[in-house]
């Protein structure tokens, strides 16, 4: 249960990074605080604490400004969420004793560890990297972004991350791990002018996509 509880508090230490660097859109960051909203109330029922009672935003509702019918409403609504999420897992771990795959371990959650070496490209200007997980089988991201601030001296823009660019992507669980293929993908993102050649000021800072690139992790 320790292991459990530590990669729970290592998903939400990551996305709380995600949400104070302020480089999300507003849809994905409203979309990342119901994922923390979900995950902390899954960590209370597995340590059997309260459960807090919440809106479909993630809030807290307030006793005195709702209902009593309406807060048991959403009590039962919460509780029974968190309970299909708790039986699937067990059912999913189940499914694969009884196929005779290994058994991973208790830990619900699993992490990968992606060290950045470098990054070369000839862009001319600075430049965005994020790198996330994919299915190529579904056509869909499965993470959230890592992202990296290249500049157009080819080196990063934070300098003291220089050989020291890191990343875990956290909250793979079981049913991640079996999927047929998970790619890496890293999308290249110029900033700077609307052309290279452009001098202008009033186009400096533009964000214009410029490649892609992608592997087999998993």
């Amino acid at each position: 249960q320790f292991r459990h509880v530590q990669q729970l508090t290592y998903s939400l230490i990551e996305w709380r990074s995600q949400i104070l660097s302020g480089t999300l859109p507003k849809d994905e960051l409203a979309e990342l605080k119901k994922k923390v909203t979900a995950k902390i109330d899954y960590g209370n029922r597995i340590l059997g604490l309260d459960l807090v009672v919440r809106d479909d935003n993630g809030n807290i509702l307030d006793p005195d400004e709702t209902s009593t019918i309406s807060l048991f409403k959403a009590h039962e609504s919460a509780s029974k969420r968190i309970d299909e999420r708790i039986q699937e897992e067990k059912s999913l771990q189940q499914s694969l004793d009884l196929r005779g795959q290994p058994i991973f371990n208790s830990t619900h959650t699993y992490s990968l560890y992606v060290n950045f070496k470098n990054f070369v490209c000839n862009i001319g200007e600075d430049a965005e990297l994020l790198m996330s997980l994919y299915d190529p089988d579904l056509s869909k991201f499965i993470s959230e972004n890592y992202l990296v601030r290249w500049g157009s001296n080819g080196m990063p823009k934070e300098i003291e991350k220089l050989n020291n660019l890191q990343a875990v992507f956290t909250d793979l669980s079981s049913s991640d791990l079996i999927r047929p293929r998970i790619s890496l993908v890293c999308q290249i993102v110029r900033v700077g002018h609307m052309e290279l050649k452009d001098g202008k000021k009033h186009t400096c800072g533009l964000r214009r996509p410029f490649g892609v690139a992608g592997g087999h992790c998993l």
